[in-house]
């Protein structure tokens, strides 16, 4: 059995790992898939200053609170910019990194560097896609069903993680084991991104023939991935 943290990416909330979850925990796994702060149904709690920093610090203290070892972290669009942070806090804690389709920035990296948004809406305190958006562009290919179940449930994401410089000292200079998980039919993060991840990391590499949201689209192939 492996400790498992499921990290999500923007405009969702730990509901988006269910499917790869209930997999993964009928397969006898501890499955951990918060909603970080600010974030899915702590949307409500929104506040200055939260940041990847901060969001990675609460994961930080959850894991210690639970004493989680060897832990199997998976981070997806975003949340791989979470993940990195969290794997440089807590590395006693770390067993193995997975990067599914996932941003894994250097130190004093911003997303704007990496991924182009050109269809985002922003307030002082967030920043996400239009209803229209999210559903004839990010979740274009999702079955109908799956499609409006991820509608009803998106949120707007902290701005500060869409737009600041990630601070990562010590990260890209730590031995660590990983895979990275590349979705062909998604342009965003690009595969030149991730294959520099992997060259970085010495990680395995894997693809999927899906978009963004393989946890929603390819559950099944990416709980193997993920359990390894």
């Amino acid at each position: 059995m492996a400790n498992i943290l499921l990290i999500h990416g923007a405009y969702q909330g730990g509901w988006i790992w269910d499917p790869v979850a209930e997999i993964l925990r009928a397969a006898g796994h501890r499955v951990e898939a918060p909603s970080l702060e600010g974030c899915g149904e702590r949307a409500g709690a929104l506040r200055p200053g939260i940041t990847t920093e901060s969001q990675a610090e609460e994961l930080a203290a959850y894991l210690g609170r639970q004493d989680l070892r060897g832990v199997t972290m998976v981070g997806t669009s975003t949340g791989g910019m979470v993940m990195c942070r969290l794997a440089e806090l807590v590395p006693n804690r770390i067993g193995r990194l997975v990067f599914a389709d996932a941003l894994a920035l250097q130190d004093g990296e911003a997303l704007p560097d990496i991924v182009k948004r050109p269809t985002a809406v922003n307030t002082a305190l967030t920043s996400g896609p239009s209803r229209h958006d999210a559903e004839t562009r990010l979740f274009a290919e999702l079955d109908p069903a799956t499609r409006a179940w991820a509608l009803e449930r998106i949120t707007q994401h902290p701005i500060s993680p869409m737009v600041d410089k990630v601070v990562l000292p010590r990260f890209w200079s730590m031995p660590w084991q990983a895979s990275v998980i590349w979705c062909r039919r998604s342009a965003n993060p690009p595969v030149a991104h991730q294959r520099r991840a992997q060259q970085a990391l010495g990680a395995s590499w894997h693809e999927l023939d899906t978009g963004h949201y393989p946890m929603l689209s390819e559950p099944k192939a990416l709980a193997a991935i993920i359990a390894g």
